[in-house]
């Protein structure tokens, strides 16, 4: 098996879900996300579009449904060890497996939690899943009971996040070797990605964002690809990804001139990652962390340009994004603990004259602060 932890690892999650399902009085949690799956048991796969669940009871039973091309998927990645598999036919139904399995243990009538937050469980599996456990057990949405277990990295994890850090300087160092007026944001993607896979990493949970001109105020990945012109900006999102975990950052490069807003944009989001790491400590709410940032862009004068969120956690995620719990935005009450790591954007779009200027780095929350793990200068960089 390619198990990516420790067993001793995955014993400690299994007993800390089981943990937390007596607590919330649950007798059986059946995931359906991804990155729950891969947490608790290894398993690691892009699967998860057709219809598979993990079943976990409280007695410790773990069982996988799933279709046979993730049959050897699981036994190659993971520690499960009960594997059953549902046929594709013409009008098949998972769900009566689903059921067959749920009968063998004992579960009728039984409190199921059911990750229904999850890009593997579509709307209509999610009516069919509903429709057949309608009199037969109670359900309750426990999307988030995995989710924030995992939002505490164990030291195990976070070498592997310490990697995936190491990978996105490199891609850093590829930008600024390569971009310059006349050369394609094609490769610029290309090179990037290169010295990631070169040096063991994965593909991300979702697309680098690039885009230069108007497309630099652009918060999501398109795929025109544009030429570099004499005088333009070019603003990059990007991971670094090892094992499934990431490492985030964020930069606008001015090409040939910077404009004097550019400076003054520049300037701004300095000064709101500084107040930012200021705030990101243990016992603060990440509701904090994003007032602050709110509070240095409205006080510059860029009210208009910030957006709404100023990050948000990263871990071992899986498409269609890098994404995890919980995103800093206003009023969120999510203390912040050790071992928590967080992307922090600072993005300013400046739709008026057609500027923008972007920050954004991945910090790891340490027992009395935190440490930025991305090892690159925050200057404005002009090429």
């Amino acid at each position: 098996m390619s198990l990516h932890f420790s067993k001793e690892e995955f014993k400690s999650r299994k007993l800390n879900v089981l943990k937390s399902m007596k607590e919330q009085n649950i007798d059986a949690l059946l995931m359906f996300r991804q990155e729950s799956m891969y947490w608790l048991t290894g398993y690691d796969t892009f699967g998860y579009v057709f219809f598979q669940t993990l079943i976990l009871d409280q007695k410790g039973n773990i069982i996988l449904l799933t279709r046979a091309p993730d049959l050897r998927q699981a036994q190659n990645t993971s520690i499960i060890d009960d594997i059953r598999i549902w046929v594709d036919k013409d009008g098949s139904n998972p769900n009566d497996d689903l059921k067959q399995i749920l009968n063998e243990l004992n579960l009728k009538g039984k409190k199921l939690g059911i990750e229904y937050e999850a890009y593997g469980l579509t709307g209509r599996n999610a009516l069919r899943l509903n429709k057949a456990l309608e009199n037969y057990s109670s359900v309750e949405d426990k999307s988030e009971l995995i989710t924030k277990l995992r939002v505490v990295k164990s030291k195990e994890e976070i070498v592997y996040v310490r990697k995936a850090a190491k990978l996105a300087d490199k891609a850093l160092d590829e930008v600024w070797k390569h971009a310059k007026a006349g050369v394609s944001e094609s490769k610029i993607l290309a090179e990037m990605n290169r010295v990631i896979f070169e040096g063991g990493g994965d593909y991300p949970a979702n697309e680098f964002i690039i885009g230069s001109g108007k497309n630099a105020l652009l918060c999501r990945y398109q795929a025109e690809k544009k030429i570099l012109k004499n005088i333009d900006q070019l603003s990059i999102e990007w991971a670094g990804t090892y094992k499934h975990y990431h490492s985030a950052m964020f930069r606008t490069i001015a090409i040939g001139k910077a404009d004097p807003k550019h400076y003054k944009m520049h300037e701004a989001c300095i000064e709101a990652l500084h107040n930012c790491e200021n705030k990101l400590k243990p016992g603060k709410k990440i509701g904090e962390v994003f007032d602050v940032h709110a509070k240095t862009f409205d006080d510059l004068g860029f009210k208009k340009s910030r957006m709404n969120a100023c990050g948000y956690s990263l871990g071992s995620t899986f498409s269609p994004n890098w994404m995890d719990w919980p995103m800093l935005y206003v009023d969120n009450p999510y203390i912040i603990k050790p071992g928590n790591v967080f992307f922090m954007h600072m993005i300013l779009m400046d739709s008026d004259n057609q500027l923008a200027m972007n920050l954004g780095e991945t910090y790891l929350v340490t027992e009395n602060g935190n440490e930025r793990l991305g090892k690159q200068k925050l200057n404005l960089v002009t090429l």
